[in-house]
């Protein structure tokens, strides 16, 4: 029997559900049915995730007469760019919807995006249905209604707020994952913990290596509660004026990192967050803002479960300079007044904004992290 619960992003009009459980694509049709206006989807997704999964979604359409078309995009980050999404929204057209037509996005964050920021242009608005296929999408960018593809001078720089009419997290999908891949969405996991939950984290010490050995339930409860931290943040702060900054926690660092390596398989968006995540402790020790013990205690569950917590982790040996990372961090769309925002640590789930860390002291912090990273390269093993 498959266990399903359902969560509510309450957002007035434009609320909807969040349904995390076992054979949701089978049931997609079914699922959808009460929240489109049109019994026909066009489902966008992947090279690598139909090959999987779109044959199930498909079906699960037609078990409720849902009629369907599908377009396939190359996978990766590099597919987030302009032409891409011309085409895209050139075939979409091609296949002559209405505004009751509403997209699937089956895939993970790159379709998601990319399909969200479609629906959102596309005849001035139109539904979509994220149906997240990993781990990072299911508990962060399928929930909450951020949309956007990248340019040559950064990441997630154009695009739009589009709230979705439904998520299907279906925990089956997440067993077709490489490991590496469940890693890296399970940074975001451990982000809700370090930022406003510390009896979340605690808990990810104890079952975050069940989690990502595969363990149903132990995911099913890590995306759950993570999708009710999302979605409470979503519905006080929907347009990221304040509170829902705190979900960027490490990722001003990491989208520096992510560009310095070109958005490519040498560092996962995942990947780039964790590390992003121990640099902003590392910081905030550093500042004095929390105890010394604080990072340690990270550095410790990342070597548990095992996240990368070294710059020298990164595939292909990548060296960093300082003044890159500066100068793409400087490019954020979170900066204000020329002003970096960083999310900081007093401690374990206590993460705040702060706009005071002036620039000098920031590329001295990058400096010496670059050094020591050089420096641990050079020692013999």
């Amino acid at each position: 029997m498959s266990k399903r619960e359902s969560l509510r992003l309450d957002l007035g009009p434009r609320s909807y559900d969040i349904v995390v459980g076992d054979g949701l694509l089978g049931e997609a049709g079914a699922l959808m049915a009460p929240v489109i206006r049109q019994k026909r989807a066009i489902v966008v997704t992947d090279e690598t995730v139909a090959k999987l999964h779109l044959g199930t979604l498909l079906a699960g359409l037609d078990k409720a007469d849902v009629a369907h078309e599908t377009i396939v995009l190359p996978p990766g980050e590099a597919t987030k760019d302009f032409a891409h999404f011309g085409k895209l929204t050139d075939d979409i057209l091609a296949l002559g919807i209405e505004r009751g037509t509403p997209l699937v996005a089956l895939g993970g964050g790159v379709i998601g995006d990319i399909t969200g920021f479609a629906a959102a242009t596309l005849l001035r608005g139109l539904d979509y249905v994220q149906v997240p296929t990993t781990l990072l999408s299911q508990v962060d960018s399928s929930v909450g209604g951020k949309t956007a593809i990248d340019t040559r001078h950064g990441k997630n720089l154009v695009g739009a707020f589009h709230q979705p009419v439904l998520v299907l997290a279906d925990m089956d999908v997440l067993a077709t994952l490489p490991r590496r891949e469940l890693l890296a969405g399970y940074a975001e996991v451990v982000k809700y913990g370090l930022i406003r939950d510390a009896k979340f984290y605690a808990w990810l010490e104890e079952a975050g290596p069940r989690v990502v050995a595969g363990d149903v339930d132990a995911q099913r409860q890590a995306v759950l509660t993570s999708c009710a931290a999302k979605a409470e943040v979503v519905a006080i702060d929907e347009r990221e004026i304040a509170e829902r900054q705190l979900l960027n926690f490490g990722h001003t660092f990491g989208h520096a990192l992510e560009a310095e390596t070109g958005f490519g398989d040498a560092l996962l968006h995942g990947e780039a967050v964790a590390l992003g995540m121990r640099l902003a402790f590392d910081l905030s020790a550093q500042l004095g803002l929390c105890s010394p013990d604080v990072p340690l205690r990270v550095r410790r569950h990342y070597e548990a479960v095992g996240l990368p917590a070294s710059l020298g982790q990164i595939a292909n040996g990548r060296r960093f300079e300082a003044s890159h990372l500066l100068r793409h961090m400087g490019r954020d769309k979170k900066v204000r007044d020329g002003h970096i925002t960083l999310i900081l640590s007093r401690g374990i789930g206590e993460a705040f904004i702060s706009r005071d860390v002036d620039r000098a002291t920031l590329e001295a912090f990058l400096v010496a992290e670059t050094q020591a990273t050089l420096r641990n390269a050079a020692r013999p093993t």
